[in-house]
Protein backbone atom coordinates (compact mmCIF):
# COMPACT_ATOMS: atom_id res chain seq x y z
CA UNK A 1 0.00 0.00 0.00
CA UNK A 2 1.30 3.43 -0.96
CA UNK A 3 0.98 6.23 1.60
CA UNK A 4 -0.35 9.61 0.57
CA UNK A 5 -0.16 12.90 2.42
CA UNK A 6 -3.23 14.91 1.41
CA UNK A 7 -2.35 18.61 1.46
CA UNK A 8 -5.36 20.90 1.22
CA UNK A 9 -6.99 23.92 2.78
CA UNK A 10 -9.16 22.90 5.73
CA UNK A 11 -10.71 26.12 6.94
CA UNK A 12 -14.33 25.77 5.84
CA UNK A 13 -16.95 23.07 6.06
CA UNK A 14 -16.94 22.79 2.25
CA UNK A 15 -13.15 22.31 2.14
CA UNK A 16 -13.23 19.66 4.88
CA UNK A 17 -16.09 17.83 3.15
CA UNK A 18 -14.21 17.79 -0.17
CA UNK A 19 -11.02 16.62 1.56
CA UNK A 20 -12.92 13.74 3.20
CA UNK A 21 -14.46 12.78 -0.15
CA UNK A 22 -11.03 12.86 -1.79
CA UNK A 23 -9.57 10.74 1.04
CA UNK A 24 -12.33 8.16 0.49
CA UNK A 25 -11.60 8.04 -3.25
CA UNK A 26 -7.87 7.59 -2.63
CA UNK A 27 -8.49 4.84 -0.10
CA UNK A 28 -10.83 3.25 -2.65
CA UNK A 29 -7.88 2.68 -5.00
CA UNK A 30 -5.81 1.12 -2.22
CA UNK A 31 -3.90 4.10 -0.86
CA UNK A 32 -3.25 4.88 2.79
CA UNK A 33 -4.05 8.55 3.42
CA UNK A 34 -2.84 11.00 6.06
CA UNK A 35 -5.38 13.83 6.20
CA UNK A 36 -4.21 16.65 8.51
CA UNK A 37 -7.75 17.74 9.44
CA UNK A 38 -8.27 14.27 10.93
CA UNK A 39 -4.79 13.24 12.06
CA UNK A 40 -3.12 16.32 13.51
CA UNK A 41 -5.61 19.02 14.45
CA UNK A 42 -7.26 17.60 17.59
CA UNK A 43 -4.92 19.06 20.16
CA UNK A 44 -6.04 20.74 23.38
CA UNK A 45 -3.16 22.88 24.57
CA UNK A 46 -1.92 26.42 24.53
CA UNK A 47 -1.28 28.00 21.13
CA UNK A 48 2.51 27.56 20.88
CA UNK A 49 2.41 23.90 21.93
CA UNK A 50 -0.55 23.26 19.62
CA UNK A 51 1.22 24.82 16.65
CA UNK A 52 4.42 22.86 17.32
CA UNK A 53 2.47 19.61 17.61
CA UNK A 54 0.57 20.18 14.36
CA UNK A 55 3.74 21.21 12.52
CA UNK A 56 5.73 18.22 13.81
CA UNK A 57 3.00 15.69 13.01
CA UNK A 58 2.52 17.04 9.51
CA UNK A 59 6.24 17.16 8.70
CA UNK A 60 6.65 13.59 9.99
CA UNK A 61 3.71 12.47 7.85
CA UNK A 62 5.19 14.07 4.72
CA UNK A 63 8.53 12.41 5.52
CA UNK A 64 6.77 9.04 5.75
CA UNK A 65 4.53 9.50 2.69
CA UNK A 66 5.34 8.00 -0.68
CA UNK A 67 3.32 10.63 -2.56
CA UNK A 68 1.85 14.04 -1.80
CA UNK A 69 -1.52 14.98 -3.28
CA UNK A 70 -2.38 18.68 -3.09
CA UNK A 71 -5.70 20.41 -3.66
CA UNK A 72 -4.95 23.55 -5.68
CA UNK A 73 -8.44 25.05 -6.04
CA UNK A 74 -9.11 28.69 -5.24
CA UNK A 75 -7.92 32.01 -6.55
CA UNK A 76 -4.44 31.17 -5.25
CA UNK A 77 -3.01 28.01 -3.71
CA UNK A 78 -3.44 27.88 0.07
CA UNK A 79 -0.17 29.00 1.70
CA UNK A 80 0.14 25.94 3.95
CA UNK A 81 -0.51 23.66 0.99
CA UNK A 82 2.15 25.52 -1.00
CA UNK A 83 4.67 24.94 1.81
CA UNK A 84 3.80 21.24 1.94
CA UNK A 85 4.27 20.96 -1.84
CA UNK A 86 7.67 22.64 -1.65
CA UNK A 87 8.82 20.45 1.22
CA UNK A 88 7.74 17.21 -0.50
CA UNK A 89 9.30 18.38 -3.77
CA UNK A 90 12.59 19.13 -2.00
CA UNK A 91 12.52 15.59 -0.58
CA UNK A 92 12.17 14.22 -4.12
CA UNK A 93 8.69 12.83 -3.56
CA UNK A 94 6.14 12.73 -6.38
CA UNK A 95 3.59 15.52 -5.97
CA UNK A 96 0.21 15.48 -7.69
CA UNK A 97 -1.84 18.66 -7.80
CA UNK A 98 -5.61 18.52 -8.21
CA UNK A 99 -7.09 21.69 -9.70
CA UNK A 100 -10.80 21.41 -10.46
CA UNK A 101 -11.20 25.20 -10.40
CA UNK A 102 -11.37 26.44 -14.01
CA UNK A 103 -9.93 29.89 -13.23
CA UNK A 104 -6.41 30.38 -14.56
CA UNK A 105 -3.69 32.98 -14.33
CA UNK A 106 -4.08 33.69 -18.04
CA UNK A 107 -0.79 33.66 -19.93
CA UNK A 108 1.00 32.98 -16.64
CA UNK A 109 -0.40 29.43 -16.38
CA UNK A 110 -2.97 27.55 -14.38
CA UNK A 111 -1.52 28.24 -10.92
CA UNK A 112 1.57 29.96 -9.57
CA UNK A 113 4.60 29.05 -11.71
CA UNK A 114 6.58 27.57 -8.80
CA UNK A 115 3.64 25.32 -7.87
CA UNK A 116 2.84 24.35 -11.45
CA UNK A 117 6.45 23.27 -12.07
CA UNK A 118 6.52 21.24 -8.84
CA UNK A 119 3.48 19.03 -9.44
CA UNK A 120 1.88 16.65 -11.90
CA UNK A 121 -1.18 18.79 -12.57
CA UNK A 122 -4.54 16.99 -12.78
CA UNK A 123 -7.74 18.84 -13.66
CA UNK A 124 -10.25 16.25 -12.48
CA UNK A 125 -10.59 13.67 -9.75
CA UNK A 126 -10.85 10.97 -12.42
CA UNK A 127 -7.54 12.03 -13.98
CA UNK A 128 -5.85 12.10 -10.57
CA UNK A 129 -7.05 8.61 -9.66
CA UNK A 130 -6.00 7.21 -13.05
CA UNK A 131 -2.50 8.69 -12.74
CA UNK A 132 -2.09 7.46 -9.18
CA UNK A 133 -3.13 3.94 -10.13
CA UNK A 134 -0.17 3.93 -12.54
CA UNK A 135 2.25 5.25 -9.87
Amino acid sequence: MRNIYLAAPLFSEAECDFNSRLRNELEGIGMGVFLPQEHSNEIDSELDARQESIFSKNVAAIDKADILVAVLDGVDVDSGTAWEIGYAHALGKPVYGLRTDFRTLGIEGVVNLMIERSVVLCTSLTELLERLELE
